[in-house]
């Protein structure tokens, strides 16, 4: 199933404040294309889901703030009109119904002939995996089956958008994994503008065909994954986004990612150090050293080499590994 309903979203001068006064967001421009899934990444507080609330409508911007989905403003259209589906962390179904009622519930409330809201429930049934738990209630169903009934119950009525907020939070590593990847699957055979927030850097990576590092209210950078991991725009998104070295070197200061470093003998190399931990991984090794200049470094190298706390080593970084910052490499985003 293709959504035939795709749409672009644009939002223009969005900002909120609260009640209370508390600025949630500053004004910010976006455009999402149709068929996009574009992830809204940040720590806690830094007004992702505030965005994606004034998206779905069930938040009010500021005034001067528009949203449209392609050419219709929607800036004032509630919830229920602008035909988006969500799924939230918390799952938000109805226990009083069975998995086939929950997934019907939005077919019902518009009133679709029986014969073919019957067809799409159980396609989306099948879809999700869940065909087999049709008939049971909720509180019978595993954190992980909730969520798929939660996202076949999101898609059944073919929304303009999908809008998922931390839908993978309260599961545990294992699942999270494996859901994310059908996730990932689901939106691409749907092809449906989707906007999805999470803390979490790994799902944006594997979710997001662009992706929006939000900090303190305000886009801090918007780019795709390999752009936001190598090419980040501040300190602030090159630190949020996996981990990255500081390292004096000739009056500079050089930024780069672990896997862009190695070990060679004492004497060569940027820097020198000792090595504090070693941490075998598996398929790589991550080792924690000290430089000279009382420097904190980490580098991976493959899990066959054998190297040991205590150990000198001097510290190589590729020069197409350096990561160049705008402006001052220790500021981070306001």
């Amino acid at each position: 199933m293709t959504s035939s309903t795709t749409t672009s979203i644009t939002i223009t001068s969005c900002a909120k404040t609260f009640a209370d006064g508390t600025r949630a967001l500053e004004p910010l421009d976006l455009s999402i294309q149709a068929g996009e899934t574009l992830v809204l990444l940040g720590p806690s507080g830094c007004g992702k889901t505030t965005l994606l609330r004034i998206i779905a409508g069930l938040e009010a911007p500021d005034r001067g703030g528009r949203v449209l989905f392609g050419e219709e403003d929607v800036t004032h259209l509630p919830i229920e009109r602008r035909n988006v589906g969500m799924v939230f962390q918390s799952y938000a179904l109805f226990p009083n119904m069975t998995v086939w009622d929950n997934v019907a519930y939005g077919l019902k409330v518009r009133r679709m002939d029986k014969a073919a809201m019957k067809q799409r429930v159980e396609e989306m049934l099948a879809m999700m995996h869940i065909d087999a738990l049709a008939d049971r209630r909720i509180d019978q169903l595993s954190g992980g089956q909730r969520q798929r009934v939660a996202l076949a119950r999101a898609i059944a009525a073919r929304p303009r958008v999908l809008l998922l907020d931390e839908p993978l939070t309260a599961l545990d590593a294992g699942l999270r994994d494996r859901l994310r990847g059908e996730i990932d699957a689901l939106l691409r055979s749907l092809g449906i503008t989707a906007v999805y927030v999470t803390h979490d850097q790994a799902e944006a990576m594997v979710l997001g065909d662009r992706i929006v590092v939000m900090s303190a209210g305000r886009i801090a950078q918007i780019g795709t994954p390999r752009d936001i991991y190598h090419a980040p725009a501040n300190a602030f998104v090159a630190d949020f986004i996996g981990t990255t070295n500081r390292l004096r070197h000739k009056d500079a200061t050089l930024v780069f990612r672990p896997e862009d470093a190695d070990l060679v003998p004492p004497g060569e190399g940027m820097a020198q150090g000792i090595i504090q931990v070693v941490h075998f991984l598996g398929d790589r090794q991550r080792v924690h050293l000290h430089t000279d200049d009382g420097e904190a470094v980490i580098v991976e190298i493959g899990s066959r080499r054998r190297v040991a706390p205590g150990q000198r080593s001097g510290i190589a970084v590729r020069p197409e590994g350096m990561v160049h910052l705008s402006g001052n490499a220790e500021e981070s985003a306001a």
